[in-house]
């Protein structure tokens, strides 16, 4: 039992889109994958090629689980709504993954870190919906994706940072205060929560900035803004520090 405490939780963390796979383009998804490592874990990229038995395999070996963002939307069919204008194009490959994933979390017992993209897959997954277009729907004043990626040197635009209320839960405690700033980059959110799932942070405007699983002692969390893009700050730390104390004992319930 000491020796599986002291082994380093292996965390699975599928590929944002089956083209940046496809194109070994890493600049985004090291991001995650160093944050693993940093908060004391083994981090697994788990391909989007996988067929299901593969995918099945490799997630039993599997510790702990983080989805990582995307650009591509999730198929609003998923949630019987018309889709919006701006809904950017799914990734069936990446949606039949973390569908896969979230299914082997839950039936064992295996931890989740659900970010941005990742949140909104989790909330579809429990039957929960989502708003499609944030600027268009909710009229917020509170920019939450920059218009474009870089800037006109080439570097990559600054993160839109903007504050968020915290309530009682998971988040709650590693944050210690009831506010956090946050950065964002996404045009989508949550809008009915899924199945288990309580909302636990919001921006000013009414953004869902957090879930989290309630129907059983299972660590699952969702936030909507990105901690691994944020490697100095103390709550972005406690997130993946936590996810690693919950994948050990994980470990031990084995």
């Amino acid at each position: 039992m000491a020796q599986q405490m002291q082994a380093r939780p292996r965390v699975g963390v599928p590929w944002r889109t089956a083209a940046e796979e496809a194109a070994n383009q890493r600049s985004k998804i090291d991001r995650y994958l160093r944050a693993v490592e940093q908060a004391g874990g083994e981090p697994v990229l788990v391909s989007l090629a996988s067929t299901p038995s593969d995918l099945k395999r490799q997630a039993e070996n599997l510790d702990a689980f983080v989805l990582s963002g995307s650009p591509a939307d999730l198929d609003p069919a998923h949630f019987a709504a018309k889709r919006h204008p701006a809904t950017a194009d799914a990734d069936a490959a990446r949606e039949r993954t973390d569908f896969a994933v979230l299914e082997h979390a839950f039936t064992s017992g295996k931890p989740v870190l659900a970010i941005c993209y990742g949140i909104q897959s989790l909330n579809v997954f429990l039957g929960g919906s989502l708003v499609q277009d944030i600027p268009t729907e909710l009229g917020t004043t509170i920019c939450h994706s920059p218009e474009e990626d870089e800037l006109p040197d080439g570097t990559e635009t600054p993160d839109m940072i903007h504050g968020a209320q915290i309530g009682q839960g998971r988040v709650r405690k590693l944050s210690v205060a009831p506010q956090a700033e946050v950065n964002s980059w996404h045009h989508q959110s949550v809008l009915e929560p899924g199945l288990g799932l309580r909302v636990t942070a919001r921006s000013a405007d009414g953004v869902v900035e957090a879930v989290e699983w309630t129907m059983d002692e299972n660590w699952v969390v969702g936030v909507q803004w990105h901690p691994e893009r944020m490697p100095e700050d103390a709550l972005a730390q406690a997130l993946f520090r936590d996810l690693m104390s919950a994948a050990r004992l994980a470990q031990m319930a084995k």
